[in-house]
């Protein structure tokens, strides 16, 4: 199975409420943080939300 490496590249200051709790149920609490998530439509729909947010790769 594909992993997903989400790197944290913008500041969540500023950030809507939905966002910040998107990004905290994602463990990434600030920026240039990075977590490897497995490939799945969960994860691909947190992501989505906080697309303007991360970076990322397939590995």
């Amino acid at each position: 199975m594909s992993q997903l490496t989400v790197k944290v590249i913008k500041s969540r200051i500023g950030c809507n409420p939905t966002q910040k709790k998107t990004l905290d149920a994602l463990g990434l609490h600030r920026r240039e943080a990075v977590k490897t998530f497995p490939d799945n439509p969960a994860v691909r729909g947190m992501i989505a939300r906080v697309c303007h947010l991360v970076e990322v790769t397939e590995s």
